[in-house]
This record gives structure tokens, sequence and C-alpha cells, in this order.
């Protein structure tokens, strides 16, 4: 069978590890690379040994493409890529909005092609792990820090880092969440950059959720409570632990079974098998919207907040 054509549009860090990991795969060949930018597109292909295309000239010359260009931009570029016959992987947010993200959806339904969003902590071994190992989610607390850095400053950090464990809660949850409570507050930037939210869910789960990208630190962590266990996860680490009631002691303990792996990796290896074998992704556009629709709710949660403060503050100022 012959290799599967990919190329890359956006040639920033998230566009250079998707054209490393495509030149890594035995299934697939990088095709060429495409940004706005020459100088950038122009050092990426010397880098990655591919050709610098323009985005129409793709049609023919690729079976796939990968969509790493900012969030504002992906609905324009990708369904441009699914009307020209390409399927598409494009990096989560899905877009920016729900109109749009629903433009992306309908466009690789109309043109019969694979849209696959990347929800990398999906493909996280550990993440695999705990989603067969989870029975009754009764209650989440998750907390992902970021030391700061100057990318992906077009989006807020319930965008940029919290979309990821929302993602996974509801996955694992199972149901939409019936109450939202959240605030945030901006630091370093025009936008949000640290953000703590609770969702309740009809089943009487609860989940804490907690992103920051001004941290002096790392960290990827997550807990989940279910009848008779409590799991810990480190993302990072892809390591998990069990305890439960049971054993000599009264509690049991044993670790969650991974096998390692680079997420990047096994994500972009579904998304060419999902191309091959023309399957919905595990992680497809209706994923991508339900996770960028609950990021708009807790947005439009800390706004609220945010306001009653104001009101607070100005009533005692007075």
């Amino acid at each position: 069978m012959p290799k599967l054509r990919v190329a890359v549009v956006g040639a920033g860090q998230f566009g250079a590890n998707h054209m490393r990991v495509v030149r890594q795969s035995e299934r697939a060949e990088l095709a060429g690379v495409c940004d706005l930018d020459p100088g950038r597109a122009g050092a990426a292909a010397i880098r990655f040994g591919c050709p610098v295309l323009e985005l129409a000239q793709l049609a023919g010359r690729a079976d796939a493409a990968i969509v790493a260009v900012p969030t504002s931009a992906h609905a324009a570029v990708g369904c441009q890529l699914l009307e020209a016959g390409l399927d598409v992987l494009v990096e989560k947010p899905i877009a920016p909005d729900l109109e749009a993200a629903k433009r992306l959806v309908e466009t690789a339904r109309a043109h019969g092609r694979i849209l696959q969003v990347g929800h990398l902590e999906r493909f996280n071994p550990a993440v695999a792990a705990l989603r067969k190992a989870t029975t009754l989610p009764l209650f989440f607390e998750v907390h992902r820090m970021s030391v700061f850095t100057p990318r992906s400053l077009d989006v807020d950090v319930v965008l940029d880092l919290m979309i990821h464990d929302l993602d996974i809660v509801l996955d694992l949850a199972g149901e939409a969440p019936e109450e939202i409570r959240a605030a945030g507050i901006s630091v370093l930037s025009p936008k949000v950059d640290i953000a703590n939210v609770r969702l309740a869910f009809p089943s009487g789960c609860v989940a804490n959720l907690t992103a920051s990208r001004v941290s002096t630190e790392r960290v990827r962590k997550l807990r989940l409570f279910q009848p008779r266990q409590y799991i810990s996860l480190d993302y990072a680490r892809q390591e998990g632990a069990i305890f439960e009631v049971g054993g000599p002691d009264g509690i049991g303990f044993r670790r969650l079974e991974t096998a390692k792996g680079e997420p990047l990796a096994l994500e972009l290896e579904h998304f060419f098998e999902c191309c091959e074998l023309r399957k919905r992704p595990l992680v497809a556009g209706e994923d991508g919207i339900r996770a960028l629709e609950a990021a708009l709710a807790v947005l439009a949660k800390i706004e609220e907040h945010s306001r009653r403060v104001e009101q607070t503050l100005a009533a005692w100022k007075r």
C-alpha cells in the first residue's frame, strides 16, 4: 500500500512537531509544508526535507493535511482543505467559536472527508488506561499548570490548556454538565491566564478543574473518585495508581497499567489509520464541538463572575 501523503499547514512549534512525527512514520510521507511566513516555511522545508507549497497546491499532491495555524484561522483553512478533497486533522480547539466549528464538521460531512481534532491527551497512554478503569465517576480533581510562554496568546488559558481536561472529563462522565461555576483572572496577558471551574453533572458527579499558564512549575495531574476506588494520574509521567477498598490493611494499592508512548505519534498514527480505513476518529469533529462548547460556557461564567466582583469592589469603595 502506498504511503499516505500528508502536508502540514503552519510551520510554528506545533507544526514542526507534527512534521517530525510524520517523517518518522512508516505509513505516511511528508508531502510539503505551508506557512504564510516564507522564511519560516523555507526553514522547515530544509529541516524536514520537503517542498514548500501553497494551500491551493495541496489538492492532488497530498491526501491529508494537519492544520497547525492560529485558532482564528482553523475554520477557513480546514474548510478549504476539506473542499479540496483532503482529510484533515485540526489542532485544538477546533475553532474559536461554535459557528466556525460547526462549519468545519458540516464541510467534512458534505465532502465525505475525515475530520479529527487534536486533543492530544486522549492519546496519552495513561488516559487510555484510565478510560478502561473508569466505572462510575463521582468526583474529579484536575490541575494543569504551565510556566508562561509567549505561544498561544491568541486564546485564553481555558481554550489553551483547560480544554484538554474538559474534553477528558466530558468523555469519562458521558454527559454534559448541568451547572458551571467559574472564576479566572488575567496576569501576564490581556486574556485569562488562571482559571478554576466547578462542573456539576446530572448523575451527581462533580469536577473541579484548575488551569494556569503563569505557574512556577509544570503540573499535569488528575484524580478520579468512584465507588470503592480512587485513581491518581500523572499525565506527564504517563503513570497512575489505583487505591481501592480491600486487601489485608483495608486499602489495596496497584499501579495503573500503561504502555508508554509519545501521545503525538499515537495521535497521528490513529489519524493515518482513520484516513486509510475511512473510519470515525476517536476525537471527531463532534467531540471537538462538545469540548469547545464547554470551554465557551466556562468563559461566560468567568466573565459573569468578574462583573460581580467589579460591582462588589465599586460598592466597597463607596
